[in-house]
């Protein structure tokens, strides 16, 4: 792979930190590192191969035509404004932002499932939301073979979706539950410690939350299945990384368990974990830390005829975010779709 000169906008951010992490892991090559963050995050300092990289603030004049790769990890608003620039200086582009998910002209993109729609980018690539990405990368090979016609999920996600302060708002928040108090960190809509809070994101006016209707927009877009209906419902429970979701799925046909096991565990990156004899199957636990989908109770759906329902996780941080952005960059080299 060539080595390219990476910016990342959200430098200072835990996806940010975990996307550095990647690259080294994976030993990806490297040109130049640019970190850029809010004003709050100039000057920190960050060890990346030896050498230290100085935060800088983010500003429109930030980017020119030396930035090949630019992965933008930061608020919607800031997406809107910093990415058109980039890709106009003929950066690569990729959003971890809801900004551009929907966008047409924008593909959305998890290359185990559709990296062919990266050929048709206008300089910006969208990232799915955290929770998509499992949901989608467990269901596109069944759907492939027997359309999906309906699904229902429910999630757990872990407070690592919502940032670091979040990651330390539960920790603090249980520790003064232990100690017999209530602390609220304010970093959920609710108390988290030893709770369950069924909002993620603002509530639309038909009671959804945006969090949930990203999962059905978003889901559809990367199946290229415009018809699929889909409702979710958005949990976030007090686990620190790891997001679980249960799956209730109805197909054109009916489909055997035993087929979807096979066809899910035919997908890179997706590992079944599912033997009810022995109790196996997988947690966010098993999943935090990790690069892999993993799927477990997987089996007929008893109140629908052709349906099937399991549970899949993914680390949100990883997979759901850094991780993810780090194989399109790789599949869009691949492909020799970045300027170098």
């Amino acid at each position: 792979m060539h080595a390219y000169n990476i910016t990342v906008v959200g430098g200072a951010g835990i996806v940010g930190q975990e996307f550095l992490k990647v690259l080294d892991e994976r030993q990806i090559p490297v040109g130049r590192l640019r970190l850029l963050a809010t004003k709050r995050s100039a000057g920190k300092q960050v060890a990346f191969r030896g050498q230290t990289v100085t935060v800088e603030e983010t500003t429109e004049a930030s980017f020119g035509p030396d930035d090949q790769v630019v992965f933008l990890s930061a608020s919607g608003s800031a997406s809107k404004l910093y990415a058109p620039i980039a890709a106009r200086n003929g950066s690569f582009v990729v959003d971890d932002s809801s900004a551009y998910r929907t966008d047409p002209d924008v593909p959305l993109v998890i290359p185990e499932i559709n990296p062919e729609d990266l050929d048709w980018h206008h300089g910006i690539v969208s990232q799915p939301n955290c929770t998509t990405t499992p949901m989608a990368m467990a269901l596109a090979p069944l759907h492939r073979v027997n359309p999906v016609k309906r699904i229902i999920v429910s999630t757990y996600q872990a407070v690592a979706g919502a940032g670091g302060a979040a990651v330390d708002g539960l920790a603090a928040e249980a520790a003064a539950r232990l100690a017999g108090r209530s602390e609220p960190s304010g970093t959920q809509k609710r108390e988290i410690a030893f709770n369950a809070v069924p909002q993620i994101d603002l509530f639309a006016e038909d009671g959804y939350t945006k969090e949930e209707i990203k999962m059905a927009n978003e889901t559809r877009k990367i199946l290229h299945a415009p018809e699929i209906a889909i409702s979710a419902t958005c949990v976030r429970i007090p686990t620190f990384f790891g997001h679980a979701m249960n799956v209730w799925a109805e197909f054109e046909r009916p489909i055997d368990p035993s087929e979807a096991r096979a066809l899910m565990a035919s997908v890179r990156g997706v590992t079944v974990i599912d033997d009810p004899s022995s109790e196996s199957y997988p947690t966010p636990l098993d999943v935090a830390g990790t690069d892999g989908v993993l799927v477990g109770r997987i089996r007929r759906d008893t109140s629908l005829d052709g349906g099937l329902t399991f549970w899949v996780l993914t680390d949100s941080i990883r997979k759901g975010a850094a991780s993810n952005v780090v194989d399109v960059i790789v599949e869009a080299d691949r492909r020799g779709l970045i300027r170098r």
